[in-house]
């Protein structure tokens, strides 16, 4: 099967062994980016897709973040499922109010499909910037359906690749509501601490109150060799600029992965070396998440 004229790019697996961690996250604690895909025989791949994953349902999650010690998560609704959402609603209403939902809408979607996303968890909507995933979105398209979430209190999420954060600057001002970007920007680890992009987004996220940035996807910033260690400096720039508006997750089961596979866990180890105070990560893990995707309760799940 293909996709225009390009055969469709498949993905590796995740690992299937993710160790213990050391680190003992603590209650509550929210994978606040990870996929569910499929399977396929029960939530058909989109026919457009750019990349055909492994299938990884819902099941595999809860396994691997019993394992890790999470409890709640957010399921990032990815683009090789279209906008048909059901996959993640059914991730959803299975988590017994564990989980909400991030989800991927098109320009025709009515006030009513909105209301019924609202009422099965989604709290967002997502668009990728990224080239292999498509690209830069319509931008007017892009603007109207942020109008319509707005008075709905969702929020939006920016997957962008690091030059997108100088090309896109007039559109990331334009935004008047909570945004979040995506695994710090996707910069790159080699370019260094200095490099343009990344002090951009500095820049952006100490100005910008709507501004939220995950603290996620260090192998896509790092070189790519497990663990990913150098894009540990990134990430505690970003949180020394304002710890309050950082979420953490695991992107698992890591789509279009070129580099190493990670280990999911010792990605939390590794978020250890990112946030060592307990206090930080109790924010980062927990009131953060809860602040973003649970507020309308009024209390913790």
């Amino acid at each position: 099967m293909t996709a225009g004229k390009n055969p469709l790019k498949s993905c590796l697996p995740p690992d299937p062994l993710p160790i213990s961690p050391a680190l003992r996250l603590p209650a509550r604690t929210c994978d606040a980016h990870c996929h569910v895909f499929g399977p396929a025989n029960e939530f058909p791949y989109a026919a457009d897709r750019s990349y055909t994953p492994p299938d990884a349902p819902v099941e595999n999650l809860r396994r691997l973040h019993a394992k890790l010690g999470v409890s709640r998560a957010v399921i990032v609704h990815a683009s090789c499922h279209g906008t048909d959402m059901d996959v993640t609603l059914d991730a959803i209403a299975s988590s017994r109010g564990a989980y909400r939902g991030v989800a991927c809408v098109e320009d025709s979607i009515t006030d009513r499909e909105l209301l019924r996303l609202h009422d099965g968890g989604i709290r967002g909507i997502r668009f990728n910037f990224v080239k292999h995933l498509g690209g830069v979105p319509d931008l007017d398209v892009f603007h109207r359906l942020l109008a319509r979430i707005k008075p709905m209190r969702w929020h939006v999420v920016l997957h962008l690749d690091a030059d997108d954060i100088l090309a896109q600057q007039d559109v990331l001002n334009r935004i008047d509501l909570p945004f979040i970007i995506d695994h710090m920007g996707r910069v790159e680890a080699a370019d260094g601490l200095e490099q343009r992009p990344f002090q951009l987004l500095l820049d952006l996220f100490r100005k910008n109150p709507f501004s939220w940035i995950k603290v996620c996807g260090a192998e896509r910033v790092s070189v790519g060799k497990r663990p990913f260690r150098d894009a540990v400096p990134f990430a505690r720039a970003l949180i020394a600029a304002d710890s309050s508006r950082i979420l953490w997750g695991t992107d698992w089961p890591h789509p279009n992965i070129t580099k190493d596979m990670p280990n999911d866990g010792e990605l939390v180890d590794l978020f250890a070396e990112i946030c060592p105070g307990e206090a930080t990560r109790e924010k980062i893990l927990v009131d953060n998440p809860t602040r973003m995707y649970w507020a309308d309760l009024g209390a913790h799940p």
